[in-house]
């Protein structure tokens, strides 16, 4: 049976399968990996030639990654546990980029131990670690960029001015390490196509000063998924980004494109089934809705609400009364507060099932072990349509 990737995408955002199959006690993740192998097609549709590491921090379980390595995906590691998690689910070393800059010597030791060769890095002092422990690995050079647009910018924490890029580049072609390109990432859920093209001429401007041929331009991740506002398809996303390479880097001296996706592969494959613990209006006037899950239980991305999952309930449907309210979560801690005022159906009731839909990135691996001794998020994964159909 041949299904679109827009329908896969509708399926999930529905609520179905888990709606057609009920995921067993609430909370409760499930992701259809149907889904995530349509999203990785559209990417690759999109950015053709480009190698795709997926970025195993945003849904780390096994049976994604494996459907991710089955279809030829290779994978964003970002520490030891993450190598071993992409290989044992069929990964191969060559295929992983290992680029979270921030590492132990202890780290790039196994990382090198596991195969693995290509490497992000933005200080001299990482570069040092390298040529020690990765002799004669790849390096790509991360630029800091411009994040506005993003719903969660890096804040700093990564990345180099383009001056120092090009000191990097030269330290490490000295030190033994193959400088093979650059690196950047404009940030999470970035809706602006414009801000990778910006990033690409700044990169195109390192490689110029530096007198440096760059083999490899990895673009990071950051695709958005549509939450509660539309947002531009990945195609769009795929032009402008092959657009400003052929404009920054003209013939032969255009790079081999690498993209991380994370996001954009998993969001819309997962809904998070929940059940509302108690509805009460308290004496604000305000009606709270508390579910069995929280920002504890792997709603972090709703912090300052910078990622609003749509909601979903059995009393959806044409001329239902929406009321609004506050939507926290289970636990004794003030912050556990998701949404400060949503719009939900008046006829909710304490038992009531609520799906956030849309979920499944950044939600199973962000949930507690067991804060207030609530177990982790239980994650469930099914497949809509088989891998051969």
């Amino acid at each position: 049976m041949l299904v679109t990737a827009d329908a896969l995408a509708e399926t999930a955002l529905t609520g179905a399968p888990a709606a057609v199959s009920p995921p067993g006690p609430t909370p409760c993740l499930v992701m259809d990996l149907a889904v995530v192998r349509a999203r990785y097609a559209e990417l690759r549709a999109a950015l053709p030639g480009a190698r795709v590491y997926y970025a195993v921090k945003a849904n780390p379980r096994a049976e994604v990654l494996g459907a991710l390595a089955d279809a030829g995906c290779g994978f964003d590691v970002a520490s030891p546990g993450e190598i071993e998690g992409a290989l044992a689910a069929g990964g191969r070393a060559e295929r992983l980029c290992y680029a979270n800059p921030v590492r132990t010597p202890a780290d790039v030791a196994a990382a090198a131990g596991h195969g693995v060769s290509l490497f992000v890095t933005d200080s001299g002092e990482d570069l040092e670690v390298l040529a020690d422990g990765a002799p004669g690995a790849s390096v790509l050079v991360r630029l800091a960029v411009d994040d506005t647009g993003s719903a969660t910018p890096f804040g700093g924490k990564f990345g180099c001015s383009p001056a120092r890029a090009v000191s990097l580049l030269l330290q490490a072609a000295s030190s033994g390490l193959d400088p093979a390109g650059l690196s950047f990432h404009v940030g999470s859920q970035q809706s602006r196509p414009a801000a990778w093209a910006d990033a690409i001429a700044v990169a195109a401007s390192v490689a110029a000063d530096a007198g440096l041929a760059v083999r490899i331009l990895d673009v990071g991740g950051g695709f958005p998924v549509p939450y509660r506002t539309p947002v531009p398809p990945v195609a769009e996303f795929g032009a402008a980004i092959e657009a400003a390479v052929r404009r920054h880097f003209p013939g032969r001296r255009a790079p081999e494109l690498a993209v991380e996706p994370g996001r954009l592969l998993v969001a819309e494959a997962g809904v998070l089934h929940a059940s509302a613990v108690r509805v009460s209006v308290r004496d604000d006037g305000r009606r709270w809705v508390y579910l069995d899950v929280g920002r504890y239980g792997g709603l972090a991305e709703t912090e300052g609400e910078a990622i609003g999952y749509r909601l979903a309930t059995d009393h959806d449907g044409p001329g239902v009364e929406l009321a609004p309210a506050v939507l926290a979560g289970p636990t004794c801690d003030g912050d556990d507060v998701l949404y400060r005022e949503v719009a939900l159906p008046a006829a909710l009731r304490s038992g009531d099932a609520v799906r956030l839909l849309a979920a499944g990135a950044y939600t199973a691996s962000y949930a507690s072990v067991g804060f207030n001794g609530l177990p982790p998020l239980a994650v469930r994964c099914v497949d809509s349509v088989g891998p051969g159909s």
